[in-house]
């Protein structure tokens, strides 16, 4: 059954917190695409995926690119799966739209994006009304993830 996160970015930008999610993804044999409605955005992350370290890189690929099946990682300003992952990955108030058909969708917010904040607070609401296990999660002082709901 899916799973709905929202991870609430208060300490940490999506620059940030993202490449660390996916690194570990990775790690576990798995897929994701990153969904984003802000051309900018999946610009920016298609440079910041390959450099965000400089001892380690994401492969990654756009969703109008050839062979994007191949790609563990996939940027899109949509939410269907061109690479069969398991995870969706949406920010900048992307709406995932059905999210029975991922193993989990995590919502990405800053703190300091207020139309963000108000589409994930909405899409919580509507999602408490569903079978759908939901969670939200914060970072520490230590900047860990912590389930608080």
């Amino acid at each position: 059954m899916a799973e709905l996160w929202f991870y609430h970015l208060e300490n940490a930008s999506v620059d940030e917190a993202l490449p660390e999610l996916l690194t570990k993804l990775m790690e576990r044999g798995g897929r994701a695409v990153v969904c984003s409605q802000e051309e900018s955005r999946l610009e920016h992350l298609d440079s910041h995926l390959w450099t965000f370290r400089d001892d380690s890189f994401l492969p990654h690929g756009r969703a109008e690119a050839e062979h994007v099946e191949h790609q563990p990682i996939v940027l899109s300003d949509r939410t269907d799966n061109p690479n069969a992952a398991s995870m969706l990955f949406c920010l900048d108030g992307a709406a995932p739209g059905d999210v029975s058909a991922w193993d989990r969708v995590v919502v990405m917010f800053e703190a300091n994006d207020e139309t963000s904040v108000a589409r994930a607070r909405a899409l919580w609401a509507a999602q408490k009304k569903s079978d759908i296990p939901i969670s939200y999660w914060k970072q520490n002082e230590m900047g860990r993830w912590e389930r608080k709901a």
